[in-house]
């Protein structure tokens, strides 16, 4: 055979090198991998169990002070914001009114007592004219119809003594009325407070006749309660007595601490009926009219001795229905619900994939507590495709 020339021998010894360094490289190259799956582990830690709600504050105790009497008012003492004692006269309300009212009452009075004494002049003229007719009849002096006219004019003036008497009570009566209705002029605090609504001012017209005309709020600003608006989904959790706390915007993250009062067992009206009278200071509902959530009202009382809480301010509420300490807990998301079992995946030690069904405590909103079923440091698999191992 004839040799090959020089230079295919040369290609010839190229491609069988290149060949070579392709297995070469085929064989060094790990095959591709799956990227390992996303795991959480089992940790101890502090979990609570809670109801959360939006809220309003008010102040526990106020009153609503009105008007008695009609008329301008001629001075008002107070502003918002001012503190205020109990008997600390608040409000002038112009007096002319009722105080020509009371003088003619008291005229009346004066009157009715004048025409009093006359018809007492008139009785005691009246006696001695019988008395005479009487003495006259014994001597046979008088006739029978004289004495009987001199009896009944005596009777006659009692009973208009009598009657000027009533009209007297009748009179003092209306003249004790009128008396404190001079006194409504003088508007003095109930109770000792705060105000923190002035719904009048100088100059303006008051007419008590028909219904009392609201002038201020006077309010104790500790303690405070909080109106919280609980869904009909949850408000099945809370009861009285229940641990509760919340927060404020303006607080920061302060917490105030209370226990629930009371759970009202009617829902508020809603707007368009709580605006005719009736309703809670809180809001009401959510949604159309045919679609509302139906959300009850839950009280609950805090001290306020420093002033931070303000009547009207939102509070985000958590009523503690459990809590516990330092327990093994998982991520919401690493369990699976299925028929009404807790099913989680954990990752042994030789990679694969096993289902446990575990069983829960107490949740909030991230986490879960897990009673049986894991151990501390396990690792779960999150948004596993399948299930292997056994």
């Amino acid at each position: 055979m004839r040799p090959l020339p020089n230079t295919r021998r040369r290609a010839l010894l190229v491609g069988l090198g290149l060949l070579g360094l392709g297995g070469l490289l085929a064989w060094t190259t790990p095959p591709y991998a799956a990227p390992p799956p996303s795991t959480v582990t089992v940790t101890r830690a502090d979990i609570e169990s809670s109801v959360t709600a939006l809220g309003t504050l008010q102040p526990r105790r106020y009153v609503d002070v009105g008007a008695q009497a009609s008329g301008q008012i001629h001075t008002l003492h107070v502003e918002v914001g001012d503190t205020v004692r109990k008997g600390q006269l608040l409000v002038e309300i112009d007096p002319s009114t009722q105080q020509a009212r009371l003088d003619a009452g008291r005229y009346s009075i004066d009157n009715l007592k004048a025409q009093l004494a006359e018809q007492r002049a008139q009785f005691q003229l009246a006696r001695q004219q019988l008395k005479r007719q009487r003495d006259l009849a014994a001597a046979g002096a008088t006739r029978d119809e004289d004495v009987q006219t001199a009896t009944a004019q005596l009777n006659v003036t009692q009973a208009r003594i009598d009657m000027f008497q009533a009209q007297i009570r009748q009179a003092q009566a209306s003249l004790r009325s009128d008396e404190a209705e001079l006194g409504y002029t003088r508007i003095y605090a109930p109770m000792d407070g705060t105000v923190v609504a002035v719904d009048a001012r100088e100059g303006q017209t008051l007419n008590a006749q028909q219904q009392t005309p609201l002038i201020l709020r006077i309010a104790r600003l500790s303690p405070m309660t909080v109106w919280a608006q609980v869904s009909e989904a949850d408000i099945g959790k809370v009861k009285p007595g229940m641990t509760a706390y919340f927060t404020t915007l303006a607080g920061g993250k302060r917490r105030w601490t209370s226990t629930v009062r009371q759970v009202l067992p009617v829902p508020p009206k809603p707007l368009e009926q709580a605006s005719q009278g009736g309703g809670s200071p809180a809001s009401v509902s959510n949604g159309s009219a045919g679609n509302q959530v139906v959300q009850y009202s839950v009280l609950l009382d805090v001290d306020n001795p420093d002033g931070a809480l303000m009547a009207e301010m939102t509070t985000q509420v958590f009523f503690v229905a459990g809590k516990a300490s330092q327990v093994l807990t998982v991520p919401r998301a690493a369990l699976d619900d299925a028929d009404g079992l807790h099913l989680a995946r954990v990752l042994t030690r030789d990679g694969k994939v096993e289902q446990r069904q575990v069983r829960t405590g107490l949740s909030d909103r991230l986490r879960v507590q897990v009673v049986d079923g894991l151990k501390e440091g396990e690792r779960l698999v999150i948004g596993a495709p399948g299930v292997s191992g056994g």
